[in-house]
């Protein structure tokens, strides 16, 4: 008897064939649904119907009447995981840093003397890598902090990576922190939204990106009034990077007194901030963006991921990944850093003591990296969930695979047992993007030479410098 789930050529045919229906009905039978969703929670052995691009409902025993049914017992089924701040460009060179001492090292080594010499198809090449892997590894959302923009080929080159993925991306937009440059950044924002953004019902959106000060490239990368009141005219949002310490905790006071703090804009890392500066912070809504592994292993100021100031202050953090040079780049490794580090340090904090440690759950760093992900991407009404009115962005993860049998806790599972090798689909607006554990439309050996091409070329411009390479 032919199998008709997720393993199935077949099964995914007949969904290509009806891909630009906006009626097509597809259930996904017998699995156990994490929605998310605080309402709906996590249900056993129940169906989700996906009709055109959207989750159109959850629970058991849906009607299967003209459907594409795709049998997803032994699996859980939850919504896409959502990076809040990578820096796609540098994805040809991942891990070329991996034991990076410092800020200043990545700072002097990628910013400094690989990124200037990066041309639009080195742009390309990087984003669509960094894209592509993030799907495979079940992330259907990535923001691409772009901040290579150097010319508006550039800028151009970066958002066709992420649109001929299929991913849903948010461009983040800025120039670039050293080296020639056109110098068209801010003004070349309108442009782009133009000509990639003019839709509100796409895969892509856009935001600005900016830095915290002017420590690092100057006052011009630096948000303030002039770049606030640009996305503002654009109706965009803003991600900003490098905050960190006592300088961007005085930042964060100076925005609050000029009323440009807000639900908006993301504040990326937020590691040895002031109880001033997260009093502001939750006080106007701004989201967090964390980056656990960059804090921790990068060592950002404090080099303590700022969970525990953030929900003191009342904010529900999202997690991304950073940088790809010297870091894991899946959502998997964000979750259980987050969670071993919390709660080691929860449980330290009142070590002989009789005070009861408060650590976060694996359902927290499950919340964070996806219904939280979206809010921080300003996409919460999209994706994050698997709520019936958003979009179908999901993952089928397989239960009974060697390293996940037998089911007991299906977050714990997802959080603790699973990775990239047990996420059999994935899902973007109902449109398969991963099938029978291999992401779709990729011609490996091409794109492997590209890679390789776009590298050789960039380390030999750059003056062959490979730094932490022996």
């Amino acid at each position: 008897m032919p199998r008709n789930d997720t393993t199935s050529t077949a099964v995914l045919d007949r969904l290509r064939l009806r891909s630009t229906d906006p009626g097509r009905r597809v259930v996904f039978t017998g699995a156990t649904i994490v929605t998310m969703d605080p309402d709906l929670g996590v249900l056993d052995h129940a169906d989700l119907l996906v009709v055109g691009d959207t989750v159109a409902a959850v629970g058991p025993g849906l009607d299967r009447d003209g459907a594409v049914v795709v049998d997803a017992t032994d699996t859980i089924l939850t919504p896409g995981f959502v990076d809040t701040h990578r820096h796609a460009w540098q994805t040809q060179l991942r891990r070329i840093m991996p034991d990076v001492d410092d800020l200043g090292g990545y700072v002097s080594t990628t910013l400094a003397g690989y990124a200037p010499v990066y041309r639009p198809q080195d742009m390309y090449v990087g984003t669509r890598l960094a894209a592509l892997s993030a799907l495979d590894s079940g992330i259907t959302c990535m923001l691409d902090f772009s901040h290579n923009a150097r010319t508006p080929e550039h800028s151009d080159a970066a958002v066709q990576a992420l649109l001929d993925t299929g991913i849903r991306g948010v461009h983040a937009s800025m120039g670039p922190h050293f080296g020639d440059w056109d110098r068209q950044w801010p003004g070349d924002l309108a442009r782009l939204k133009q000509r990639w953004f003019s839709s509100d019902d796409q895969l892509l959106t856009l935001r600005v990106a900016a830095l915290a000060t002017d420590e690092i490239a100057g006052p011009a990368l630096a948000y303030g009034p002039e770049l606030a009141r640009a996305a503002r005219d654009l109706e965009v949002g803003v991600s900003v990077d490098a905050v960190f310490g006592a300088p961007s905790s005085r930042a964060v006071l100076r925005w609050a007194a000029d009323g440009l703090l807000g639900p908006d804009l993301t504040l990326i890392h937020a590691t040895g901030l002031t109880p001033r500066a997260w009093r502001a912070i939750g006080e106007s809504g701004t989201t967090i963006a964390l980056a656990p592994t960059s804090d921790a292993q990068i060592g950002l100021e404090t080099a303590v991921p700022a969970v525990d100031e953030a929900l003191a202050a009342g904010i529900r953090p999202g997690l991304s990944i950073d940088v790809e040079v010297a870091l894991a780049g899946d959502m998997f490794t964000q979750m259980r850093a987050l969670h071993t580090v919390q709660r080691m340090r929860a449980v330290n904090a009142v070590h002989g003591t009789d005070v009861q440690p408060v650590r976060i759950t694996t359902r927290d760093v499950l919340d964070f990296a996806t219904l939280q992900g979206a809010r921080t991407n300003g996409l919460d009404a999209v994706t994050g969930s698997l709520t019936p009115g958003k979009k179908a962005d999901l993952l089928v993860i397989r239960a009974e695979d060697v390293n996940n049998m037998p089911l007991n806790d299906p977050i714990g599972t997802v959080v603790l047992g699973s990775d990239a090798r047990n996420i059999s689909a994935v899902l973007v607006g109902g449109t398969p993007r991963k099938w029978n554990g291999q992401v779709l439309d990729v011609d490996l050996p091409a794109l492997r030479e590209e890679v390789q091409a776009s590298r050789a070329y960039v380390l030999a411009a750059a003056g062959g410098q490979a730094a932490g390479r022996s």
